[in-house]
């Protein structure tokens, strides 16, 4: 799948996929039927293909979970609904997202197109080809790997320190290119649910 064939109504889709697996988990029930966009005979077929997501909760600026996969081994629609839960519940980072975070925390769902692999040997060589703002990038080699979304850019104000984070993200020594290093790059296509959404089954304001 390209990252351009989302329609408005498959990014609909997906994101309320990804806010009722949540909700599902945390009233103890199996995920039901997702509502199907107006006019569609059946779920989007971009959601039927296969795809690669990540799904990323925040809190106003506070990050409450943020889990994906780089590679499209099942359809988007179940990649999104496993990465939503995982960054709700299983994110190491972080404790597990509450019944009053799921009413007011934002939803993310950013859609992986093809990883395209990036020929250099050293960070000053992919520093000048990296594109601010556009490229996410996946540093692999050894025990070490770590990627970077391409929202991560409104966070740093250089490519130096973009790079600097993710190798430190990798477990990277700063500065270091070690034999076998591998960069991949990729794009995305974001879309998002502000919130506020209706409480948990149970559970009062």
């Amino acid at each position: 799948m390209t990252t351009e064939t989302i329609s408005g109504a498959a990014q609909r889709f997906l994101l309320d996929t990804a806010v009722e697996a949540i909700r599902a988990h945390l009233e103890h029930r199996r995920l039901g039927p997702v509502p199907i966009p107006d006019a569609e005979p059946g779920p989007p077929i971009e959601a039927r293909e296969p795809g690669a997501s990540f799904v990323t909760l925040r809190e106003g600026r506070q990050l409450l979970g943020c889990v994906g996969s780089m590679s499209p081994v099942r359809p988007l629609q179940e990649d999104v609904a496993a990465n939503a839960l995982n960054a709700a519940f299983a994110d190491p980072r972080l404790p597990l997202l509450t019944p009053g975070e799921f009413e007011t925390m934002e939803v993310k769902v950013s859609v992986l197109g093809p990883l395209e692999p990036i020929e250099v040997r050293s960070l000053t060589q992919l520093a000048a080809v990296v594109r601010p703002g556009v490229d996410g990038l996946l540093v692999s080699g050894g025990s070490h790997r770590g990627t970077f979304l391409p929202s991560v850019w409104e966070q740093v104000t250089s490519v130096e320190e973009f790079l600097s984070m993710l190798w430190s993200k990798a477990g990277l020594r700063p500065g270091a290119w070690p034999r076998g290093l591998h960069v991949e790059r990729y794009q995305t296509t974001e879309f998002g649910d502000p919130g506020p959404r209706r409480p948990i089954d149970g559970r009062r304001s």
